[in-house]
């Protein structure tokens, strides 16, 4: 019996030993700690940076920001968050001159009881906390070398010390999240979100390429012109375990955190499947379809060409973004998502055409709680149970069907052996 992470609960899986190709699961590599220890010791020792209270004492920092990460990015803030804190006040900079910016990007606001979950009700109690918000309250930084105007959350843009914080994990356009990706998108315009995600179409943004990815190149720039001044990124065995923690500067750090996370999540197959079944892990990655897409970006390249991949994706609280609603809404067929891509694109949108990108090549049967009509809508077949599925696949594809499991399809990418 396999076991699938499906919203807060879990799905069963039975599937015959004839037809089961693979699990795939990040490799889980030996830690020295997966606790707080292991964020003190980063801390203490930082990649290619001043100590924190080194940074303090030579800029005068009379106030921080911290950056950190909204509800759909599931980071062990209380395990990152306690030490980090307290090396900003050894340092001298007390409570109330500490502000957590949350790096929503386009995403909705946090609620208080998000951020109670989050934080907890002891730092929620401490510290300013607030939202970013892509449309108000920012400031110009100038123009990065493609000629983007960066503008930047206020706050952010006028601390005197910068902190950003995130998960280290695969991305389909990015490569790899963590790092730069706290300032864009997390904490840009919408405009300049919407011009760097805009750059997803070309080959190179693609999933698991930190070198010469154009989306990638481009953050780090504007991380840089933000004036990050230092990071704390992680990369998760789990919610609750830490593989690896890496502090300092903003690109060092975080390339030390991808390559190990590559260590950790690119997986190699002899052969692609007839059936992936996929996983978003849970909440929150399955908390709407706006984050629930990227698991299909795993498992379609671990499908054969006209395969067929099943989603298990709760999205409890719907399509979670306007804008991609708005394209799934007016849509007819996949081919409009693709055409209205290709002649203006829209922050939102490019979730529409990411899904329309992988019909392509695989059908997607969607287990959710979705409405028929939201599942149609966005070119799937809903499915009301894992055995409608199966049955639905296997008589697509034939008793002799290979599958592919992924129980965590957003933290792994799989490459078919050379010799294939």
């Amino acid at each position: 019996m396999i076991e699938l992470a499906y919203g807060r609960g879990h799905l069963q899986l039975q599937l015959d030993e004839k037809n089961l190709a693979a699990i795939l699961e990040p490799h889980h590599l030996e830690s020295i700690s997966g606790g707080i220890e292991m964020v003190e010791e980063s801390l203490a020792h930082p990649v290619q940076s001043p100590a924190l209270r080194e940074i303090i004492a030579a800029k005068g920092v009379r106030n921080a920001v911290i950056v950190v990460n909204d509800i759909t990015r599931p980071t062990p803030y209380e395990l990152i968050l306690p030490p980090l804190l307290k090396e900003i006040n050894n340092a001298g900079i007390p409570d109330q001159a500490i502000t957590l910016v949350i790096a929503t990007g386009i995403h909705r606001a946090h609620t208080e009881e998000d951020n109670r979950a989050i934080f907890g009700a002891d730092i929620c109690s401490k510290y300013r906390i607030i939202n970013h918000d892509c449309d108000n309250d920012l400031k110009s930084l100038g123009f990065l070398s493609n000629g983007m105007e960066l503008i930047i959350n206020r706050t952010v843009a006028e601390a005197d010390l910068l902190i950003t914080t995130g998960v280290v994990g695969l991305h389909y356009f990015a490569g790899y999240s963590g790092g730069r990706k706290s300032i864009l998108p997390g904490i840009a315009a919408r405009a300049v979100i919407e011009a760097n995600h805009k750059m997803m179409s070309d080959p190179r943004a693609c999933l698991g390429n930190y070198e010469d990815n154009p989306v990638s190149d481009l953050m780090l720039e504007a991380a840089r012109t933000a004036g990050v001044d230092f990071i704390v990124n992680v990369v998760l065995h789990s919610h609750h375990q830490i593989a690896c923690c890496v502090s300092g500067d903003v690109e060092a750090a975080w390339l030390k955190a991808v390559q190990y996370a590559e260590q950790m999540s690119v997986l190699k197959i002899d052969a692609a499947a007839d059936i992936v079944i996929a996983s978003c892990g849970g909440y929150p990655k399955d908390i709407n379809m706006y984050q629930a897409q990227k698991a299909m970006d795993a498992a379609v390249l671990a499908v054969k060409p006209g395969g067929t991949i099943i989603l298990a994706a709760e999205c409890k609280e719907g399509l979670g973004e306007e804008k991609f609603a708005d394209w799934i809404d007016t849509a007819t067929c996949p081919q409009d998502i693709m055409e209205r891509f290709s002649r203006h694109f829209e922050l939102g949108g490019h979730k529409a055409f990411a899904i329309c990108r992988i019909l392509e090549k695989a059908e997607i049967l969607l287990l959710s709680s979705l409405t028929d009509r939201q599942a149609e809508d966005l070119f799937l077949k809903p499915v009301h149970s894992m055995e409608e599925a199966l049955q639905h696949a296997f008589h697509r594809h034939g008793d002799q069907a290979r599958v592919i499991v992924m129980p965590e399809a957003p933290k792994i990418a799989v490459k078919l052996n050379k010799n294939e």
